[in-house]
């Protein structure tokens, strides 16, 4: 007789959801599934609003990363207008996405997943949290505040605030950045690289020495990779440089997908509904939906580069290739990739705070209505994110399908989690560690269900064992 493992809601993630693990007679792991039931529908709600609103009600689909929503639909508004913004303007959209990736990675490995490694997957779940961290490693934890602290405020120095800022717009941002702002920056970069650098020294030597074997559980398989790249190699997360576009590979490294226009997105991508999540699972339509799953995020950004064109980042990423291969598959290793990109993040914010027409002064171009249908892509933090949208000669809006990143690791997560809870659940008994594992592997993708599925709330935790004629066998609650 089969029986039914339940967590619900997963905790420390973004919004609400759960685990299911599913046993057959034997006790032995079938299968586990991810499930995300909540939905808000900004999708619908967008009708017949005009294209030029898109930025503004978009970006209130998340707290957490309003700028990736806010670069998505400005960039589909570019395309409405018909219109390239000015060179400034590319360079100060640039500069804020790069912000917003070290901040929300930030909050990822400091606040959402340290407290796993950091403190072991055996410590009691009141004190595995970033205040358990604080007392556990002051000053660690006290820099990925600080981190993180760095990424908003530069948001704010460019946008007038550090959530849901109205600055960029279609064809360009709203003001040029002043210089007072521009050196208030650059002095706050080195505390931020010193702070990057420890927390990817420590963490190397934690998988060095004690994560070996979550490196071969947790999420490690071939799949695709996709990402936005460069004709010429270079690591990428603006859509709005020309030489950009979609890129897909296999595990094995072969180019499935090379520069693809984000307006041919539904050439490459299709999407799949499960009756059992609100969360779309997304699949490189040539191969069909099992065959072409893919990951998004930092780990396939980092795959798909050749380089990421600033120094210290170049040899991080050399490191990692030695470690793990020319394609990198552990999914625990997203977590070094978000270091890495930090550490990119921090030395392109310089390397643009350096260039002159960063603070050129004309950062709009005026356009009105002159294409009906666009597609608007930006690099999130968690991975590739697009805006569709389609309107009518009033320039309401029509259409809008919004594909989103954590949406892309839907059946990577579900596959992380199957492989942890066939490995680590034995017996059919639930443990603490276990429990602590499998939510683990979900934290490995950082997923933002505010964005997927548009849900918020408080995050207690109910673990039911459960038989299958219905039977509560054993049940463990978390405040």
């Amino acid at each position: 007789m089969g029986r039914t493992i339940t967590i619900d809601p997963v905790t420390r993630i973004e919004g609400h959801a759960k685990i299911s693990i599913h046993l057959d007679a034997n006790g032995a792991v079938q299968e586990a599934r991810f499930h995300v039931g909540e939905f808000r529908g900004f999708e619908a709600f967008c009708l017949g609003r005009p294209f030029t609103e898109m930025t503004a009600i978009t970006a209130r689909i998340c707290g957490i990363c309003p700028v990736s929503h806010l670069l998505a639909a400005a960039h589909a508004g570019d395309q409405l207008l018909a219109v390239s913004i000015p060179p400034a303007a590319e360079r100060l959209r640039r500069l804020l996405n790069l912000a917003q990736i070290i901040q929300s990675h930030a909050l990822s490995f400091f606040h959402l997943s340290s407290p796993d490694f950091l403190l072991g997957w055996e410590c009691e779940p009141a004190r595995r949290n970033l205040f358990g961290l604080i007392a556990a490693d002051p000053d660690l934890a006290r820099g990925g505040i600080r981190l993180r602290q760095f990424g908003q405020t530069v948001i704010e120095r460019l946008a007038g605030r550090k959530i849901h800022p109205s600055w960029v717009l279609p064809g360009g941002v709203r003001t040029p950045l002043p210089t007072e702002q521009r050196e208030a920056i650059k002095a706050a970069l080195p505390e931020a690289l010193a702070i990057t650098r420890t927390a990817l020294d420590r963490f190397k030597q934690l998988l060095d020495h004690q994560l070996s074997e979550e490196l071969s559980v947790f999420g490690h398989f071939p799949s695709l990779f996709l990402a936005l790249g460069r004709s010429d190699g270079l690591w990428e997360t603006n859509s709005c440089t020309p030489c950009s576009g979609l890129q897909v590979m296999a595990s094995d490294g072969t180019r499935l997908a090379d520069q693809v226009p984000a307006d041919q997105v539904e050439r490459i991508i299709g999407e799949a509904v499960e009756p059992w999540s609100y969360l779309k699972s997304p699949y490189y339509r040539p191969l069909g939906p099992i065959e072409g799953t893919y990951r998004v995020g930092p780990l396939a950004r980092l795959n798909l580069c050749q380089r990421i064109g600033t120094p210290q980042a170049d040899r991080e990423l050399l490191e990692l290739r030695q470690r793990a291969g020319p394609v990198v598959i552990a999914s625990f290793h997203y977590h070094l990739a978000r270091l890495i990109e930090i550490l990119a993040c921090l030395e392109q914010i310089d390397q643009l705070l350096d260039d002159p027409l960063t603070i050129a002064t004309r950062v709009r171009h005026r356009a009105s209505l002159n294409c009906h249908e666009a597609v608007g892509v930006s690099e999130a933090p968690r991975g590739t994110l697009f805006h569709h949208y389609r309107v009518d000669a009033n320039g309401l809006i029509e259409h809008v399908n919004l594909i989103i990143a954590t949406g892309q690791n839907n059946r990577a997560m579900n596959r992380t989690i199957t492989q942890i809870a066939q490995h680590y659940l034995k017996a059919g008994q639930l443990s603490e560690a276990l429990l602590n594992r499998v939510e683990a592997g979900i934290r490995c993708f950082d997923p933002c269900l505010s964005c997927s599925t548009h849900a918020a709330g408080q995050m207690p935790l109910q673990v039911g064992l459960i038989a299958a004629d219905g039977t509560l066998l054993q049940q463990i609650n978390r405040p």
